[in-house]
């Protein structure tokens, strides 16, 4: 199969495209004919070395954690799916690997794509959907009436955060840029903030919950807004005691993330409010709770571009430059194209 393979860490290299065998299967995993594939900052991060700690994977490795696209082939302890089928996933870690023509997924990371949307679209979604719906839904706890400050409200996991903290009947706040003012208010926004001409502290007051993903000075001033009693959700850091649990750390890892931590910890604490940082995970029952909002036409995806899948590259560049409204999309595949290899695993 053709896939884009990472073989060194670095900001200035780039995927090589080459030829690998078809991954085998676990007896819990299906293989998925990759039809499209979400980029993320993840990727990019992977990429420069930034998660090697969290996520030590042994390169050379094919990046890529959004897939949507056609079972092929089925472990024989799966159950809730067949060969044919049309399904979405973010892939688990260290089983990643979306940016190439076929991808194993573990059963229960699984979900039936979403009706009513293309491949593209549906590859767009899990991994910041699942981000929002963790952190605001599982870990923040976000109730009818509360306030919530979503940062970036234009980005990939702002634009799903919005809608879905509107559905929970949230008031919500976001900062994006001037170009992106009408965006964030068409996904339901209550208050808007220009971030090149206003400072949210001086905008927000007595939040419920802040879904942070933005540099430490952000972080801090975050802090401040929240009401006695308030949540800070963080995607960008610093790790806590708490993430050093979930995922087994090292002695010396634990006592890193507690130092990276212990400075907004502190001052989260002094302020009566709770801080915790969330590294989103693959989870199929999650997801299909997703799919019946998109279903239901209740949310929708936000896609700024769909690049072909020669130009995976190009595609990690635009993302890692930071101007994407939405998400960007690698199209792997044709729907229409071969549909013979559906009749037999690869």
């Amino acid at each position: 199969m053709k896939a884009f393979v990472l073989e060194r860490y670095g900001r200035k290299g780039v995927l090589r495209m080459t030829d690998l065998p078809t991954p085998q299967l676990a007896d819990d995993e299906v293989l998925v004919q990759v039809h499209a594939a979400g980029v993320n900052l993840l990727d990019a991060k992977i990429k420069t070395g930034e998660f090697k700690l969290i996520l030590p994977y042994r390169l050379p490795v094919v990046l890529g954690h959004d897939v949507a696209g056609v079972i092929v082939q089925a472990g024989p302890r799966v159950r809730q799916f067949k060969l044919g089928d049309e399904v979405y996933a973010r892939a688990d870690d260290f089983r990643i690997g979306t940016f190439a023509e076929f991808v194993p997924v573990k059963e229960a990371s699984l979900a039936f794509k979403p009706k009513g949307l293309t491949m593209e679209e549906a590859a767009s979604i899990p991994l910041v959907a699942l981000t929002a719906w963790q952190a605001l839904v599982e870990r923040a706890g976000l109730k009818k009436g509360q306030k919530v400050f979503i940062q970036a409200g234009s980005g990939g996991v702002g634009t799903f955060a919005i809608q879905l903290a509107k559905h929970l009947g949230a008031t919500v706040a976001t900062t994006t840029s001037t170009t992106n003012l009408a965006l964030v208010k068409s996904l339901g926004a209550d208050i808007v903030i220009d971030y090149k001409t206003q400072d949210f502290e001086g905008v927000l007051r007595d939040f419920d919950v802040v879904l942070n993903s933005q540099d430490g000075k952000t972080l801090a001033k975050s802090l401040r807004v929240l009401k006695a009693g308030g949540k800070l959700v963080s995607i960008s850091g610093p790790p806590d005691p708490e993430f050093g649990k979930e995922i087994a750390a090292t002695g010396f890892l634990k006592l890193a993330l507690r130092l990276l931590s212990s400075g907004v910890r502190r001052k989260a604490k002094s302020r009566g409010v709770g801080y915790s940082f969330l590294f989103m995970k693959a989870n199929g029952s999650q997801l299909r709770e997703i799919t019946r909002l998109f279903d239901a036409g209740i949310v929708h995806p936000v896609v700024d571009r769909v690049f072909p899948f020669e130009s995976t590259n190009e595609a990690m560049a635009y993302v890692e430059a930071g101007h994407a409204k939405g998400k960007v999309v690698i199209k792997v595949r044709d729907a229409a194209s071969n549909p013979e290899v559906l009749a037999s695993a690869p």
